[in-house]
């Protein structure tokens, strides 16, 4: 992995040597830079709208399809603003590839241009990166909170009586010593979470780099300082939603704020602002607090993780509607008057505390558990709960709360003091930026002008705008009627059960044989892809790759490598897999991806709508459905020289009234068929071919 930050300075360069080049100037020295490279006339257009954005101050939504070469359009108007300017996240491939392949490429290639290297730097949460107060005392851990059911043994035993999780800890003891940066991503061959859990820091347990005995030594305070001091800052969604959220100042002033995979980040909000209480919880906080409070505030606190366990007890899954149930009520009741007499007897962290790093984390749990408490209780309107099972056999059960949008906490603070690019492949549902731009709390947009056409470019969203934003569709440079077909079963029956219906388990296999594999199916559920899997190694010869069997990235190689292999999988495959060339030249979806009657928050957004006299369907899953099926079909057509099929098996997408056609006017514009025998006969001509 590259240095987190490039070599340069940024002190000595003034303001106006960094307007002596345009972004036009320096997206071709970048484009140059690669072998091969050739200018795009969308990339060379969304570059211009954010050089133009920046000095209008006017927040901007770009839609760029894929092979656009998006993150080039944006990092090099960004190296044209004063100050840092933070590029976010929603994935850690992304975040990646900016940081490993695409930052180092550009800092080379503008070098010429702008007289001096540009710098960069990665910024994480705090628990990405090794503490060195906890690593001291990572071996006296409490049994229940970390490796061992008996009395923890010091480090020396740990080969012994610890095996492979000590293995791990030694070795992080070892990396620690010659580390620079303490970036779990830097540590190679890495360890499981169990392991890091004992040598990182969450944020809400850290006493502060004045506080700590390690303070002058620490890397995640390190890594704000390099950020700090860079052009350009790669964070990721969470970490941006925490920053807005609690009020953190983690991440570094600034003018210009780049969200790419801007459909993500309502969501990544919704998480951040999302609590829940667990009895497990409750009773590391009960262990955490014991030493520092009376035996009969800690016995409190486990009284009140035992009166959770009991009203969780007998709750199916599901959201709370009417309020919680008496005996849930009663136990929450219960944790925040425990919580809150524990954190009076504990008192604030001073400087001279014997411990102050196990006396904040004490504080912080249950700071954390009671203000979830307190939440609950209060029972916000906007606010919803729900009842959460794992589905892992373990026996997890939570209480979960999550505000019902997250709109407004956007308006409120993405905007102000910065200027704001969201960009994406999918901004555009039903051909149109509004329900993506009210999503993320940008006023309603003026009327919309008429469609503009651009020479080279598929885009047909026109341009609309709000109160202080604009937005612009640069297309994508694929020739997506010439490279691909979207075909539509619409002669199956309509899906009715879960799991894979017969007809459309024959469909699939008639489509799969006709190219012979090279597919990648995307299902609604893990029980169809299983049936799915299931059908095709008793009927066929093909190798089958399926989700949940190896890990993804190995998978995901073995489908690259194994022409006739076949991947299927569930909603992680719909967004994560990368695959240009002839590996993969058929893509199957088994059913609309409508959120499940079951999904808390989805169900909640609904009936508010529908409480309102709108439809919660026509606002809320149609467009979730709408995001996540571009999303699945952009994985056919990853490059200019992709061919190949879509093949939907839901016969809704053509015999839906309304949502239908909305639908696929959110998909890139496909040569469309319903004919079977359409889609077999080019399955089998890219077989011969």
């Amino acid at each position: 992995m590259v240095s987190s930050v490039v070599a340069g300075t940024v002190s000595d360069v003034t303001a106006a040597t960094r307007k002596k080049a345009t972004a036009s100037q320096l997206l071709a020295a970048a484009v140059g830079a690669v072998p091969g490279g050739s200018s795009r006339p969308g990339q060379e257009e969304m570059a211009a709208a954010i050089e133009r954005a920046v000095k209008q101050r006017e927040h901007l939504l770009v839609q760029a399809g894929t092979g656009t070469g998006k993150s080039l359009a944006y990092l090099t108007p960004a190296l044209l603003v004063d100050g840092p300017v933070v590029v976010s996240t929603a994935t850690l491939a992304l975040q990646n590839q900016l940081v490993e392949h695409d930052l180092p490429r550009l800092a080379d290639a503008v070098e010429p241009v702008l007289g001096r290297r540009p710098t960069f730097a990665v910024l994480k949460g705090r628990h990405h990166y090794l503490c060195m107060a906890k690593l001291e005392h990572a071996d006296e851990e409490t049994p229940t909170d970390t490796l061992f059911d008996d009395a923890p043994p010091r480090a020396t035993q740990w080969l012994g009586e610890a095996g492979k999780l000590g293995k791990q800890i030694l070795r992080v003891q070892a990396w620690a010593e010659k580390t620079k940066t303490g970036d779990r991503d830097e540590l190679d061959p890495g360890v499981d979470e169990t392991a890091w859990r004992q040598v990182s820091m969450p944020a809400r347990d850290c006493v502060g780099a004045a506080r700590c005995p390690y303070g002058a030594e620490c890397f995640a305070e390190a890594s704000r300082v390099r950020a700090r001091e860079a052009d350009i800052v790669v964070t990721n969604h969470s970490l941006l939603a925490v920053d807005m959220l609690a009020e953190r100042n983690i991440v570094p002033p600034h003018k210009l704020l780049i969200v790419d995979e801007a459909h993500e980040l309502a969501d990544r909000v919704s998480s951040a602002a999302q609590a829940e209480l667990t009895p497990e919880a409750v009773e590391r906080a009960s262990r955490r607090a014991k030493p520092l409070v009376s035996p009969a505030a800690a016995e409190a606190l486990a009284e009140a993780a035992d009166a959770l366990t009991v009203g969780l007890s007998d709750l199916p899954a599901g959201r709370l509607t009417t309020g919680l149930p008496p005996l849930l009520h009663q136990a929450v009741m219960l944790i925040e008057s425990a919580t809150r007499a524990a954190l009076d007897a504990i008192g604030d962290v001073k400087n001279d505390d014997p411990d102050p790093v196990r006396k904040q984390q004490a504080k912080a749990t249950l700071d954390d558990i009671s203000t979830t408490a307190q939440r609950l209780l209060t029972e916000d309107r906007y606010d919803v709960a729900w009842v959460e099972k794992s589905d892992l056999g373990n026996g997890r059960r939570a209480l979960v709360v999550a505000p019902l949008s997250v709109a407004g906490t956007l308006a409120t603070n993405l905007y102000d003091e910065r200027t704001v690019v969201a960009t994406s492949a999918t901004l555009t549902l039903g051909g149109r930026f509004d329900t993506v731009a009210r999503s993320l709390g940008l006023p309603a947009p003026a009327p919309v002008p008429a469609a503009r056409s651009g020479a080279g470019l598929t885009a047909d969203a026109p341009p609309v705008s709000g109160d202080g934003w604009s937005s612009l569709d640069v297309g994508s440079p694929f020739d997506y009627p010439r490279q691909g077909i979207l075909y539509v079963a619409a002669h199956l029956p309509r899906p009715a059960a879960s799991g894979l219906p017969d007809p459309a388990g024959e469909e699939l296999l008639k489509l799969v044989e006709a190219l012979g594999g090279r597919t990648l199916g995307l299902f609604s559920s893990r029980r169809a892809a299983t049936q799915a899997a299931e059908l095709l190694r008793a009927r066929t010869d093909l190798p089958v790759l399926l989700q949940g069997e190896e890990s993804l990235p190995i998978l995901v190689r073995k489908f690259r490598e194994q022409k006739e292999s076949c991947l299927f999988g569930v909603m992680s495959l719909w967004q994560g897999v990368d695959v240009p060339g002839d590996a993969c030249q058929l893509v199957v979806i088994d059913r609309l991806p409508f959120p499940r009657p079951d999904e808390p928050l989805a169900a909640a957004r609904a009936a508010a709508v529908d409480a309102t006299g709108g439809s919660g369907f026509a606002s809320v899953s149609v467009p979730i459905a709408a995001v996540r099926l571009a999303q699945g079909v952009g994985r056919l057509i990853r490059s200019t020289g992709d061919k190949g099929v879509v093949a939907v098996l839901d016969s809704r997408l053509e015999t839906a009234r309304g949502y239908g056609a909305f639908l696929r006017k959110s998909l890139p514009p496909f040569w469309y068929t319903t004919r079977p025998e359409v889609a077999v006969g080019a399955l089998q001509r890219l077989a011969k071919s």
